[in-house]
């Protein structure tokens, strides 16, 4: 476990504390769910490079043969011990 120190103007903690914000639950939720929008925006941001580039969708055939292809890949890295290339 990591322990963490944060400096916060004194009025904002205040309202953080009486909103009960404060507490390890409610800070590694705020944590998990700043986490999820920022994974959501870096998912639009490469969809947008890819409409912009013309690129034509993959069918869902497609994109199970590329994870079953990816997935077939590390465990045979996996066999032989050595860490799957990254994509």
């Amino acid at each position: 476990m990591t322990e963490l120190v944060v400096r916060l103007p004194d009025e904002l903690a205040q309202r953080a504390r009486n909103a009960g914000l404060l507490t390890d639950g409610a800070i590694q939720r705020l944590l998990e769910e700043a986490m999820r929008r920022e994974a959501g925006h870096k998912l639009l941001a490469v969809a947008e490079r890819v409409h912009a580039a013309g690129i034509e969708p993959m069918s869902d055939e497609e994109m199970v043969a590329e994870v079953k292809a990816v997935r077939a890949e590390r465990r045979a890295h996996e066999v032989q011990g050595q860490k799957p290339k990254k994509s």
